[in-house]
């Protein structure tokens, strides 16, 4: 008897330290906080899952503010689904309580669920305070302390998509309070992009611009950058993939995250068949490191629409003329009539440019899309003045193609396995000469071997554009004309990539980039992949499946050692580690030094010309390079 009795004091005790737990972790947003009520407002048509009709009488929005465990609320409409309270007046809400609906997967169904806070009925102006990253227990509460410094009228949870919002219970605590921006939410350690359009409605193609409120947090949620403006989709095969990409445009100007360019249209690329969600980043980086005159700012970001998980995203320059973007020299831009033909232009080497409003055919057969002067804007002399001019260059390309930077371009392409480096070709001529430049870089998620068609790159005798790449009208002969067939060409490819090489194009840098974007990803990519999961799977050009984040991006490092090897061979280029240098030597002892042929040299470094060299001292020898 006195055992059990015992029994049940230790069950008392541990449901007392239980309720103190619970207790504790309230306390911890603000004691004085309460439990808030309000309006309940949200979808207003339910789902009878015996019918599946919808119905206002069963499974309603109230069943998730009745205290009930056993009841829940399920919407009929299978995404964009939400269910809250009108608090009447600003609150900041401290703390969150739910329960998943009391039904078979319930906890799943909740799994990236997303809490808001808005100030406008319609949520236009909606932030996020909280995602819900593990999967709940039906009858069961979970609780999250929300870290948000505004407060907000209106509260909400928008279910994940295709899940109808099922929720059995919601709670909101918090105190009365207008509060400040300083401390706003990210969902993980990127900056959060969320989009809410006019509405509700999702942007559907590339023509059609749905007006949104646009609301990028960065800077550990200290920054926050929200406008008025429009989205709808972009792309060309990336638009097919259940995961869209979009493309964003602010009423106003904006400076986004740590961007160079103050500019209105973004991008927001959705990387769905790249599983290392870092390929274009990449790229990017080794544009800088070929000192390409322009190189793309990207930034990975979460984003949300109308308040659901889209997934991890690269918001990204959207590729015009402006400032610290393609910096055109265009003198007479005020001055354009029809009179006047002579113009600055952007253009792109495009596969799929008939699909466009501006483009031409050149006489050599490629197809190329007018990015610059706009569409609205450019008159018929300019559009033949630029057909006429890009003809002239594919003639004459030793008298009008700026050599330095298509090589340097071919250079970022063939290093990184794109096999879409001659399918989409940017380019662009100054109005104040003839001189037509290539760059930036753009579209990398099929390179690093990530491309079924030409796997394994580096098992290939020749450049990947000349062996399986995809190319478009006449740029494979284009390309060769100069690459393989042009020797002054190919010294200046030596020599770029000589400069290269002792800079950042080594393992060192390179592999250590590649850690740097691994590491920023770890939160990310875990949400994008619970969202979309085909980590198991192969979409796309993928081909293979490496089963996981961490051996996908172990593939990229693998072929980034293999490539740097297979582009020395093939230039005949020989590289030497800068890290020779470092090799301590007692240069106040007796030293020999000699040439990489064997060859004793000038017994005084200081005197050699720049070089490698091996100094002997007593029984050790190092190589060493003179700058």
């Amino acid at each position: 008897m006195s055992f059990i009795l015992l029994k049940m004091k230790k069950a008392r005790i541990y449901t007392i330290l239980v309720f103190f737990c619970l207790c504790s972790s309230i306390a911890q947003a603000d004691f004085y906080d309460k439990k808030l009520t309000g309006t309940v407002i949200g979808t207003s048509k339910s789902v009878d899952y015996a019918n599946d009709q919808p119905t206002t009488t069963v499974n309603t929005r109230e069943c998730a503010f009745d205290g009930d465990l056993t009841t829940y609320f399920a919407a009929y409409d299978r995404s964009y689904a939400w269910v809250g309270l009108d608090l009447g007046e600003p609150h900041i809400i401290t703390f969150v309580a739910w329960a998943p609906a009391n039904r078979s997967r319930a906890g799943e169904r909740m799994l990236l669920g997303v809490i808001e806070g808005a100030n406008s009925p319609d949520f236009m102006d909606a932030l996020p305070l909280y995602i819900i990253t593990e999967v709940g227990t039906a009858m069961k509460m979970s609780y999250a302390n929300i870290s948000c410094s505004k407060g907000f009228r209106y509260v909400r949870y928008v279910g994940p998509s295709d899940m109808r919002c099922n929720i059995g219970e919601l709670e909101f605590y918090g105190h009365a309070g207008e509060g400040d921006e300083s401390n706003l939410y990210r969902l993980t350690n990127l900056p959060t992009v969320s989009i809410h359009t006019e509405g509700n409605v999702e942007p559907y193609d590339k023509i059609h611009n749905i007006k949104a409120v646009i609301t990028v947090i960065s800077d550990r949620g200290k920054v926050l950058r929200s406008d008025t403006g429009v989205v709808r989709l972009r792309g060309n095969g990336s638009i097919s993939f259940p995961k869209k990409p979009y493309r964003i445009k602010f009423n106003e100007k904006h400076r986004v995250v740590d961007s160079p360019a103050k500019a209105k249209k973004w991008t927001l690329i959705n990387n769905y068949g790249d599983k290392t969600l870092m390929r274009n980043l990449l790229a990017f980086e080794l544009s800088r490191c070929m000192d390409m005159p322009y190189t793309p700012y990207g930034q990975s970001v979460d984003v949300l629409l109308n308040g659901e998980y889209k997934g991890n995203y690269q918001l990204c320059d959207h590729i015009d003329v402006k400032k610290n973007r393609v910096e055109l020299v265009d003198t007479l831009k005020e001055e354009r009539a029809d009179s006047l033909s002579v113009t600055a232009y952007l253009v792109e080497v495009d596969a799929r440019a008939s699909g466009e409003p501006c483009w031409f055919k050149s006489a050599k057969g490629t197809p190329m899309t007018i990015h610059y002067p706009d569409d609205d804007e450019i008159s018929d002399l300019q559009k033949v003045y630029i057909e006429e001019n890009f003809n002239r260059m594919e003639d004459e390309w030793e008298k009008y193609l700026d050599l330095n930077t298509f090589l340097r371009h071919f250079l970022v392409g063939e290093l990184s396995g794109n096999t879409d480096t001659y399918w989409s070709v940017y380019m662009y001529k100054h109005r104040e000469n003839d001189t037509i430049f290539t760059g930036p870089v753009w579209d990398f998620d099929l390179a690093f071997d990530n491309d079924k068609r030409t796997y394994p790159v580096n098992s290939k005798s020749d450049y990947v554009y000349r062996s399986g790449g995809s190319t478009t009208g006449n740029m494979k002969v284009f390309a060769d004309n100069i690459i393989v067939r042009n020797a002054n060409a190919q010294v200046q490819i030596r020599n770029i990539w000589d400069k290269a090489r002792h800079d950042r194009i080594n393992e060192k840098h390179l592999l250590a980039y590649v850690d740097s974007l691994e590491e920023s990803l770890q939160q990310s990519q875990m949400l994008n992949f619970i969202r979309w999961p085909i980590m198991n799977e192969i979409v796309h050009m993928n081909h293979t499946v490496f089963g996981s984040y961490k051996a996908e991006v172990q593939n990229v490092r693998r072929f980034i050692s293999e490539r740097l090897l297979w582009m020395d061979k093939k230039l005949g280029y020989t590289y030497i580690d800068d890290g020779i240098a470092m090799t301590k030597m007692d240069l106040s002892q007796p030293y020999q030094v000699f040439n990489m042929a064997g060859q004793p040299c000038n017994s005084n470094l200081e005197c050699l010309s720049t070089g490698i060299y091996v100094v002997k001292q007593g029984h050790q020898a190092a190589k060493i390079k003179i700058r």
